[in-house]
């Protein structure tokens, strides 16, 4: 029997060496891919800053209660703050989340121009030029606009930073450019490099977005909204996400970064619905994406690799497992897990592979569907990954309802571990009593 189930998981670990674990460092390394990855990390710090503006600017507190105790009071004080400063409070917010698009173009465009060895500024400023001409003017007219510079022309503006980076890159491989006398100095150089380019690039945009108002009455932003929604709504099915969460803890069976590798395609989507909710919370409507900012980490792994600090610290008993466990419990409580998935390891360690990938399932589901029936509120702010878990569940979602869910989760997720870990623990045990005969 164990020979028929090593032979089984060398063919499984075959399958996936020859052909998934190939196709995926290809997508990994794959420019465009890269550059949408490396450029929407630049989003993380802006929405922590316009999360927490929002947070303190839209306290989370029911109408009717009274100053009875000390956080009663607390809360008052907070809402009479808040209403107070509101509009100081939300310049952060609408510069920051309120216009996330612009600063999606900014960072894709620099880091693709980086790549191919271009002027990343120049190019970056010309994408962010050609995106402002069709997104800040959804009503084609003269009157200069905000309101399509959030969410939901995020994916218009990946598209567009790409493009023009591409156009940039053609006319200068062809020469089809102002080149000036050697003798100007390169920084008053660059910039007529790019004039040509740059004004190919806005004409070719204008036209396509003067067409699509003559065709659907609207931009060329709202054409490719009104074509990717159906594809974000797919990606945000439970089946899709607990798709995602398998690859992800398949990837890191192998030794491969498994949210590094899935964040390509993940961190737009849901970075995207974390600004849908944002925009959602700020104007007092229900959040509609669940799929949004962190979850998938708040109710992902970071609660099974918990369940494993507390079986390993409490109830392995082989020496390795404990010291790992004594070495990892710090990381650990902050959301930094690598010391124990390489300490364990769990790289090809079907007993811990097997857990994991149960617990994710569960988690995750859970999670989903307690948001989906309105029991949990949904994410709408980011905070700092090393935030602990449940602490980071309650303030991204300012549901106290998070952290008790939370901890059953981890309850769960310990019975689950529990019999798998014995099993290793049980293995090295014997191999430490071996090597010390």
């Amino acid at each position: 029997m164990s020979k028929e189930k090593g032979s089984m998981m060398e063919r499984f670990q075959s399958f996936m060496e020859e052909h998934i674990l190939p196709v995926a460092s290809k997508i990994g390394s794959q420019r465009h891919m890269a550059s949408i990855r490396d450029g929407m990390s630049l989003l993380i710090p802006l929405t922590i800053i316009g999360g927490v503006a929002m947070i303190l600017a839209i306290p989370p507190i029911p109408a009717g209660i009274e100053g009875t105790n000390f956080f009663y009071n607390f809360l008052l004080a907070w809402k009479d703050f808040a209403s107070n400063f509101y509009n100081t409070l939300m310049v952060p917010y609408n510069l920051t989340i309120g216009i996330i698009s612009v600063y999606v173009v900014m960072g894709i465009s620099y880091q693709l121009a980086r790549s191919y060895e271009l002027n990343s500024i120049n190019n970056m400023v010309c994408a962010l030029l050609v995106f402002l001409c069709i997104a800040g003017f959804p009503e084609n007219d003269l009157v200069f606009s905000t309101s399509q510079l959030g969410s939901t022309s995020m994916f218009a503006g990946i598209i567009i930073a790409i493009l023009v980076v591409e156009i940039n890159r053609f006319f200068t491989s062809h020469n089809i450019c102002i080149k000036l006398p050697s003798s100007v100095p390169p920084n008053v150089a660059a910039p007529f490099n790019v004039l040509i380019p740059t004004i190919a690039n806005i004409v070719l945009f204008l036209a396509l977005n003067s067409i699509c108002f003559s065709a659907i009455g609207g931009g060329l932003t709202t054409l490719i909204y009104k074509v990717i929604q159906p594809l974000l709504s797919a990606a945000g099915s439970l089946p899709s996400i607990l798709l995602i969460n398998i690859l992800m803890t398949t990837f890191w069976f192998f030794g491969i970064h498994g949210a590094n590798m899935v964040s390509i395609v993940v961190t737009p989507i849901t970075t995207a619905a974390l600004a849908v909710n944002a925009e959602a919370y700020a104007t007092g409507q229900p959040l509609p994406e669940i799929f949004a900012g962190a979850i998938n980490s708040v109710f992902g792994n970071w609660i099974t690799y918990t369940a494993f600090l507390i079986i390993m610290i409490f109830v392995c008993k082989s020496s390795q497992i404990k010291s790992i466990g004594k070495i990892a419990s710090v990381p650990t409580l902050f959301n930094i897990n690598e010391p124990m998935i390489f300490g364990i390891p769990t790289v090809l360690n079907i007993l811990t592979f097997i857990p994991l990938l149960l617990c994710s399932i569960i988690n995750f589901t859970t999670a989903y569907i307690l948001m989906d029936i309105g029991f949990l509120g949904r994410f709408f702010t980011t905070l700092p990954f090393t935030v602990p878990g449940p602490l980071q569940a309650f303030l991204a979602t300012m549901d106290w309802k998070t952290i008790p869910v939370w901890f059953i989760l981890l309850a769960v997720d310990i019975v689950v571990c529990l019999p798998f870990l014995k099993m290793y623990d049980k293995q090295l045990l014997a191999k430490e009593a071996e090597e010390q005969s």
